[in-house]
């Protein structure tokens, strides 16, 4: 999935772009309810001049792509809930198309959710609906008859990936510390100021294959300096 940064203007008619500085402690949840509108067309109603609501959000994503047409750090108008709610002042506004291929659709929209949760350090329970700010139905496809089990299996979905990605973290982070740990143990040659303190790498014969980790190198050096003293 490609993400693309491509906002709307500052001067974009009926205040869709505020630009009031906004600190997210939410992410809502969309559904277009447009069966045939892509991402791209999405971000292209945004602007288009024979579109007079205010309405607007954060990032728009479909089965190819996510586009984000507001900055995350400003206010976008997406809750239903007045320009003063929770809603609308504290969250990032995410619509998911409703055209192509739907599964993917998902996919994408719930690896992006899990993305966006994990660089705030934000786990599921930061994630609300529309309904849930204004009792609009929406997510709409997520609605089931009120049972919401598509909200369900999605929010099951951004954990998984969720979980996924603090693994791969903690496997990346062992990675690295083996990593450190062979180099302390990876055998040299003598460093260059060890040759010009003591004369030689092989201590005129007496070493026959001068080779040692770093540290060893060091515990060497600090023999043979005590020995000197003696």
């Amino acid at each position: 999935m490609n993400y693309i940064v491509d906002h709307i203007p500052k001067t974009t008619p009926h205040d869709r772009r505020p630009c009031i500085p906004m600190t997210p402690k939410y992410i809502t949840i969309h559904n277009t309810g447009n069966p045939s509108s892509t991402a791209r067309n999405e971000r292209n109603w945004l602007t288009n001049f024979s579109n007079t609501r205010q309405a607007s959000f954060h990032i728009v994503v479909d089965e190819r792509e996510a586009i984000e047409c507001i900055p995350l750090n400003e206010v976008a108008w997406h809750a239903g809930d007045g320009r003063t709610g929770p809603g609308n002042r504290k969250s990032i506004g995410i619509e998911i198309c409703e055209s192509g291929d739907y599964a993917k659709t998902l996919e994408n929209a719930s690896t992006l959710v899990a993305r966006l949760l994990s660089e705030r350090g934000w786990g599921v329970d930061r994630l609300r609906r529309h309904y849930d700010w204004s009792g609009k139905i929406c997510p709409r496809l997520m609605y089931d008859g009120g049972k919401w089990t598509g909200w369900n299996e999605f929010l099951r979905m951004v954990e998984k990936k969720l979980e996924g990605g603090k693994v791969e973290k903690q496997f990346e982070e062992l990675k690295g510390k083996i990593s450190a740990l062979q180099k302390q143990l990876e055998r040299v040659p003598a460093p260059t100021w060890f040759v010009n303190e003591f004369g030689s790498a092989d201590l005129g014969g007496l070493i026959h294959e001068p080779a040692f980790t770093a540290e060893g190198w060091r515990a060497l050096a600090v023999a043979l300096r005590a020995q000197k003293k003696v």
